[in-house]
C-alpha cells in the first residue's frame, strides 16, 4: 500500500494558494506546454529535452493529482518504477520533483542518444500524435489524469526509434544518406543527416558532390542544413572549394542573386577561407626586410609576365599573408580552356597541332607554379607541360586536345624547384645579381614567341644541355643535408639558377648547346631501328594516333629521361584531355553510374570490367577528362593496320592458341559484356568505332557518353539496338556457337541480377539530378521510370535468361547498327 505522502507541495496549502507546479501523469510534457507555452498559473517551464528529464526521475515515485493529493493505484497494478543506468543520478531540476542539488549537474554533457533524438524531433515540436521514445524507458499507455498508466522499463538499444537506429547503424552509408536527404521533408531529419555528413570519409562525400550541389540549388530547406558542411569543407580544401564552385556554375540557374550564385561568388572571392594563423608578430624592421623578398600577385593571368600563376605567397601549407588561394588555379585552367577555344578556329588539323605547341610554349614559361590538375587526387604541383608531347584529338567540329603534365607530388609545404628557362641575354641597364634586393629582378627577360614559331616541328623537350644538368643537380641536393627555410631556399635556388643561365648566355660558346655523346648515340639508334609491326604511322588527318599508340611505360621512361625535373623523387607524369564546346554534365553523370555499377559488380563478385574515368565540369561548355591510357580506338586500328579486330589481337598478343591471346580474349569478353549491359541500362547512343577503344590488355572501353537515356544524335532515335554487338566482336569470341559466346551471355545475366539487387543505389543518382531540368537526357517525363523498368525487378531468373538471349540476338542482327556505321563512314570518315 502506498503511503499518503504528497510529493509536490502540501495538501493544507493546496486550497489556500494557487499551485506553483502541476504534474503531468502521461510524462508527455509537450501537450502541457503546447505551442503557446505552459498553462496559466504554472510556475515551471520545461527547459530540457524529454530524454534528460526521464533519465533523472527518482526510482521511487508516487504520482499525485493536480491538486496535490496522492493518486491511488489499484492493487493489481504495480507501482511504476523507472530503471535507470547506474551512471545516471536520480533527480531532475525541471520535472517538478524536489531533489538535492548536484554540484556537477551543469557540467554533465547531454548523452549522444539524447542529442540525436533532439535533432530528429526538433522539426515537429507541435506534433503530439506520437510521443517521443526516450532511450531508457518505454511508455506503453498514456491516459488522462483520472485513469491508470503503465510504464515498463526496457533496455535502451532494443527500443530506439527505428529511423534513428538505422541512421546510427554500421550499414548506413553515404548512398542512404543522400536518398533520405532528398526524400525526407522533416526538418529534424534533414538537420540530422546534414550533421551526419561530417562523420563520412571525404572521398565518399565527394563522389556525391554533384547531387549535393543540385539539392543546394533546387531545395531551399536542404540548402540551409547543407551550408555548414559545405563551408566547413571549403575552408579545409582549396580543391573542394573549386569543385563546388564549378558545379554551382554548371548547374546553377540564370538568377543573378540565387543562393547558388551567392555561395559561388563567396568562394571565388575567397571570402570563405581558413582563418589566419595566430603566432609571433614580427617587428617592423623584420617585416620591412621580408617585404623586399616577398613576391606580389599582381601578374596573375598575364602569361607574358612569367608569373601568371604566382600568388606571391611563401607561407607554405597554411597561408597567413592573405595571398590569393584560388586565383592561380582558376587562371591556370582558364588558360587551358582558352587554348581550346582558339584552336577551334583553325581548320587544318596539322596547323592545329602547331598552334597548340606554340600556345603551350607560352604557358610553360609560367611554370613551375602552385597549381594542380583536379583529375589527380594526390596533392601535387605542376612542374612543366612539354609542348611537343601534346596533340589535338580527332574531332570534326571541336578541338579537344591531350596534354601530358609533369607534376611533383608533395605534402603541400615543400618549396617549388627553380624555373629552368632558355638562355637569354641580360636586359640592358639591369643591375648585377649580387646587388639585387627584389625577387622580381631575378627573372630574366622572357624570349619572344616568334623564336618558337619556326621550331614547331623540332622536339625541344628532347634537347638537354649541360646547363640543364647543372640546374638539375642544384634542384636535387643530397638528402643528408638539412632542408633550409622555404623562403631562403627558394630565393637562393632561384639566384643560382639565374646565375647559371646568365653565365651560359654570356659565354656564347657552342658547348652550352651541345648534347652528350650518349644522347646522340641513342637518337641514332632510335632513328635507324625498324619500327615494330604494330606501330602507327603519322596521319595528317589524325595526328594524335601516334601519341596514343605509344605505351604509357615507354612514354613515362622517355619523358622522365629528357625532363630537367626527372631527378626529383616526387616526379610524376599525368595525362589530361581539355574539351571545350561540349556539355560534359551528362558525361559526368554517366561516369558516376559506371563507377557505381563497377562497385556493385565487384561487391557481388561478378567478373565484369568497366573502365570509369574522371570528368570535371568547369562550366556548361568546358571541362577536363581523364584519358584512358594504353588504348586506341577501333577506327584507328582499322585505318592504321587494315586488319580485322581478331587479326589485330593476334598481332598484338600472339596466335589464337597462345596464352597471351587467350588472356586478351577473356578480357575482351569481360569488358564487352559489361559495356553491353551498361549500354542497355543507360541507352547509350552514338556508338561508332571512334567512341570505342581497345586497350593493350584486350579490354573494350566505351567513351563519349553525351547521348544517354532519352536523347540521341540530332534526336533522330536512329540507333534502335539494345547495344552494339557486331560480327567482329563475335569473331573474337570464336563464333556464336562457342563457349566464349555462351559465357558472354552468362556474364550479362549475372551482371543484370547483381545490378537490380542494388538498383536503388543507382536510381537515386539519376532521380536527384533530374531536378531543375538542367540535363537534356532527363527532361523526358518517362526517363527515370524507363530506367527503373530496365532493371526488371519483377522478373524471375528464367525470365531474365530469356530476356538476355533476346537482347543479344536483337543486337547481333540489328540493321540500325550497320546503317549507323555506314553513315559515320560517309560523313566523318570513321571506319
Amino acid at each position: 500500500m502506498l503511503e499518503d505522502v504528497p510529493i509536490h507541495g502540501s495538501r493544507l496549502d493546496a486550497k489556500n494558494k494557487p499551485p506553483t507546479h502541476q504534474r503531468n501523469l502521461s510524462l508527455d510534457f509537450r501537450h502541457v506546454t503546447g505551442a503557446n507555452g505552459p498553462p496559466a498559473g504554472c510556475g515551471h517551464q520545461r527547459n530540457r529535452s524529454l530524454d534528460s528529464v526521464l533519465q533523472r526521475i527518482p526510482e521511487d515515485m508516487t504520482p499525485t493529482s493536480p491538486e496535490g493529493a496522492p493518486l491511488r493505484i489499484p492493487g493489481d497494478v504495480p507501482a511504476p518504477r523507472l530503471a535507470l543506468p547506474p551512471e545516471v543520478p536520480a533527480g531532475s531540476d525541471d520535472s517538478g520533483i524536489h531533489t538535492p542539488p548536484d554540484s556537477h549537474d551543469e557540467e554533465r554533457p547531454t548523452p549522444a542518444a539524447a542529442r540525436s533524438r533532439e535533432s530528429l524531433d526538433s522539426g515537429n515540436p507541435e506534433d503530439t500524435d506520437k510521443p517521443p521514445d526516450p532511450p531508457d524507458i518505454a511508455i506503453t499507455q498514456c491516459v488522462p489524469f483520472t485513469t491508470t498508466k503503465t510504464i515498463t522499463a526496457t533496455d535502451t538499444a532494443n527500443h530506439k526509434d527505428f529511423l534513428l537506429r538505422l541512421f546510427e547503424s554500421k550499414l548506413f552509408d553515404m548512398s542512404m544518406a543522400i536518398s533520405y536527404l532528398f526524400n525526407s521533408k522533416e526538418p529534424g531529419v534533414q538537420t540530422y543527416l546534414a550533421n551526419k555528413l561530417f562523420s563520412f570519409p571525404h572521398e565518399d562525400v565527394d563522389f556525391y558532390l554533384p547531387q549535393l550541389a543540385t539539392m543546394y540549388i533546387e531545395m531551399g530547406d536542404v540548402a540551409e542544413v547543407l551550408r555548414p558542411y559545405l563551408v566547413h569543407r571549403c575552408k579545409q580544401s582549396a580543391d573542394f572549394s573549386l569543385r563546388l564552385a564549378w558545379l554551382l556554375t554548371a548547374f546553377g540557374g540564370d538568377a543573378k542573386r540565387s543562393r547558388a550564385t551567392k555561395l559561388r561568388d563567396s568562394i571565388l572571392a575567397e571570402e570563405i577561407r581558413p582563418a589566419a594563423r595566430r603566432g609571433h608578430h614580427r617587428a617592423h624592421s623584420d617585416a620591412s626586410a621580408l617585404r623586399l623578398a616577398t613576391p606580389s600577385g599582381r601578374h596573375l593571368g598575364d602569361l607574358a609576365s612569367g608569373r601568371a600563376f604566382d600568388s606571391g605567397c611563401l607561407c607554405g601549407e597554411q597561408c597567413s599573408c592573405g595571398a590569393p588561394r584560388l586565383a592561380p588555379q582558376t587562371q591556370f585552367l582558364t588558360a587551358l580552356t582558352n587554348i581550346g577555344r582558339r584552336l577551334a578556329s583553325v581548320a587544318d588539323k596539322e596547323r592545329r597541332n602547331g598552334r597548340l605547341r606554340a600556345e603551350l610554349v607560352t604557358l610553360d614559361l609560367n611554370l613551375p607554379a602552385r597549381v594542380w590538375l583536379p583529375l589527380h587526387k594526390k596533392p601535387h604541383y605542376v612542374l612543366r607541360i612539354p609542348p611537343h608531347a601534346a596533340a589535338v584529338l580527332n574531332s570534326k567540329d571541336k578541338a579537344p586536345y591531350i596534354i601530358y603534365v609533369e607534376v611533383l607530388e608533395t605534402e603541400g609545404h615543400e618549396p617549388l624547384p627553380p624555373r629552368l628557362l632558355p638562355p637569354a641575354p641580360p636586359a640592358p641597364h639591369s643591375p648585377p645579381i649580387r646587388h639585387t634586393k627584389s625577387e622580381e629582378n631575378l627573372v630574366p627577360e622572357w624570349p619572344s614567341l616568334s623564336m618558337y614559331s619556326a621550331m614547331d616541328d623540332v622536339d625541344n623537350s628532347d634537347c638537354w644541355s649541360h646547363d640543364d644538368e647543372d640546374a638539375c643537380f642544384q634542384m636535387c641536393p643530397p638528402r643528408t643535408c638539412p632542408a633550409p627555410d622555404c623562403v631562403s631556399q627558394l630565393s637562393v635556388q632561384s639566384m643560382q639558377s639565374v646565375q647559371s643561365v646568365q653565365s651560359a648566355s654570356s659565354c656564347g660558346s657552342r658547348e652550352s648547346l651541345a648534347v652528350g655523346a650518349g644522347e646522340v648515340r641513342r637518337r641514332l639508334v632510335d632513328a635507324t631501328a625498324a619500327p615494330p609491326a604494330n606501330a602507327f604511322k603519322h596521319d595528317p588527318h589524325d595526328p594524335s594516333a601516334v601519341a596514343l599508340k605509344e605505351s604509357w611505360e615507354s612514354k613515362l621512361s622517355r619523358m622522365r629521361a629528357t625532363s630537367p625535373y626527372g631527378c626529383l623523387a616526387g616526379w610524376r607524369l599525368l595525362g589530361c584531355i581539355v574539351k571545350v564546346g561540349d556539355d560534359l554534365r551528362q558525361e559526368m553523370l554517366a561516369a558516376q553510374l559506371l563507377r557505381r555499377l563497377q562497385a556493385v559488380w565487384e561487391l557481388e563478385r561478378v567478373p565484369l570490367a568497366l573502365r570509369p574515368y574522371e570528368i570535371i565540369c568547369l562550366d556548361r561548355e568546358s571541362g577536363l577528362i581523364q584519358p584512358v591510357l594504353n588504348s586506341v580506338s577501333l577506327h584507328q586500328i582499322k585505318k592504321q593496320s587494315g586488319k580485322s579486330l581478331r587479326a589485330w589481337l593476334e598481332l598484338e598478343h600472339g596466335p589464337a592458341t597462345s596464352e597471351g591471346f587467350l588472356r586478351a580474349q577473356r578480357n575482351f569478353v569481360h569488358s564487352a559484356a559489361a559495356y553491353a549491359l551498361t549500354s542497355y541500362l543507360l541507352q547509350l547512343k552514338d556508338r561508332h568505332n571512334g567512341n570505342i577503344l581497345l586497350d593493350s590488355a584486350g579490354h573494350i572501353i566505351h567513351i563519349d557518353f553525351g547521348f544517354i537515356f532519352s536523347i540521341s544524335p540530332k534526336n533522330l532515335g536512329f540507333e534502335s539496338s539494345p547495344f552494339k554487338l557486331t560480327n567482329e566482336f563475335v569473331e573474337v569470341m570464336d563464333g556464336e556457337n562457342s563457349d566464349m559466346f555462351a559465357y558472354f551471355k552468362i556474364l550479362i545475366l549475372r551482371g543484370l541480377i547483381a545490378a537490380r539487387k542494388h538498383c536503388d543505389q543507382i536510381l537515386h543518382l539519376v532521380d536527384t539530378m533530374r531536378m531543375g531540368g538542367q540535363l537534356a537526357c532527363l527532361r523526358s517525363s518517362s526517363a527515370v521510370s524507363s530506367f527503373r523498368a530496365r532493371f526488371h525487378v519483377g522478373r524471375t531468373e528464367p525470365q531474365l535468361r530469356q530476356l538476355v538471349d533476346r537482347l543479344v540476338s536483337d543486337a547481333l542482327h540489328s540493321l540500325s547498327t550497320r546503317l549507323y556505321d555506314n553513315y559515320q563512314y560517309y560523313t566523318n570518315g570513321i571506319l
